[in-house]
């Protein structure tokens, strides 16, 4: 819900400087701030890693790479980040170097948490915000700090759905694009999270590919490169209907590709919330346990399903209640 606005404010930025779903799920704090200040120029300071999510956001006007920014000196960063005419900063991931970068810019709004030292001596906006023990969704509590800009109310995870419009920025190579199926439904698994999160198990993988029907169905695998070695051999025991394309796609080119799919299955990592952001279905396989359960970091998305775990770990979750979700999608 708009609010109040704060000044004359022509250009905002935000500052998240970790991985791929964090990225995806603060990318609505910039169609809130489209929708705060119409006209407004956002800006968005991000890892070189996660650039190609940033750019599919349509809210999103410039991204502003923070891993090129520490290869120049000190004076040089400062110099960038004032010709950019930045008004206001909302660090949504605290970073203590970027804090101190932005107050050194002449950044006159910099809004931060109470429960970062560094924001007390950086940001002349703090907001009260504890992650950790609140029960709000990640994409709500990166909400919260827009506060002090006007927005009154946290929005319904339904209504931050509808404040994300994402997509791919590149065309899908033919080379991929002719793996695709024009008669089966093609399905992602990403069986794994490179280390982000709770996984479910190789086994119960090979199981789901085995039991959805050959003649509906064709499955990729996808990973990165580093994956792509450790899958080796689990690969070569795979049905014939599926496809190993790990480690042979840029960032870029995995979006471009999973936007293609009817569906993707994964645990909490980054490749599930870029589905779910395009609006495919997504099937999201979440521990019970606290604070990486569903509750805290389901993808956001119009066609999402999650299938929580009744313990700590994935080992709960069966496979026939994730096939049976698949299976609607006929």
């Amino acid at each position: 819900m708009p609010g109040k606005r704060v000044n004359k404010l022509s250009h905002i930025l935000i500052s998240r400087t970790d991985a791929i779903g964090d990225v995806v799920l603060t990318l609505p704090v910039a169609g809130y701030l489209k929708e705060l200040f119409p006209g407004i120029r956002v800006s968005f300071l991000g890892k070189a890693y996660t650039g190609p999510v940033i750019k599919c956001s349509a809210y999103v006007d410039e991204y502003i790479d923070y891993t090129d920014l520490l290869t120049m000196a000190a004076d040089e960063q400062v110099s960038i980040l004032k010709s950019k005419n930045i008004d206001a900063v909302v660090h949504v991931f605290p970073n203590k170097h970027v804090a101190h970068l932005v107050k050194k810019a002449g950044i006159k709004l910099r809004i931060g948490t109470t429960n970062r030292v560094f924001h007390w001596f950086t940001c002349n906006k703090l907001v009260k915000l504890s992650r950790k023990r609140s029960d709000l969704h990640e994409a709500q509590l990166n909400l919260i700090l827009l506060k002090p800009l006007g927005l009154k109310l946290v929005p319904t995870l339904k209504e931050i759905v509808a404040h994300n419009l994402f997509k791919p920025t590149v065309p899908l190579p033919e080379t991929l694009a002719s793996l695709l199926s024009t008669s089966k439904r093609n399905v992602i698994f990403h069986p794994r999270s490179n280390g982000s999160g709770a996984e479910w198990s190789l086994e119960k993988f090979k199981q789901l590919a085995a039991i959805l029907p050959q003649d509906k169905f064709l499955i990729f695998i996808t990973g990165s490169e580093k994956e792509s070695v450790l899958l080796k051999e689990w690969l070569k025991t795979l049905p014939s209907n599926v496809t190993n394309v790990t480690g042979q796609m840029s960032l870029d080119e995995l979006i471009a590709f999973i936007s293609k799919v009817d569906g993707l299955v994964a645990s909490g990592t980054g490749p599930l919330h870029l589905a779910a952001a395009l609006g495919i279905n997504t099937i999201g396989l979440f521990p019970a346990k606290r604070p990486i359960h569903a509750g805290r970091w389901a993808p956001l998305g119009k066609k999402v399903s999650v299938i929580e775990s009744e313990g700590d770990t994935l080992d709960s979750i069966q496979v026939d209640t994730v096939s049976e979700n698949i299976t609607s999608w006929l």
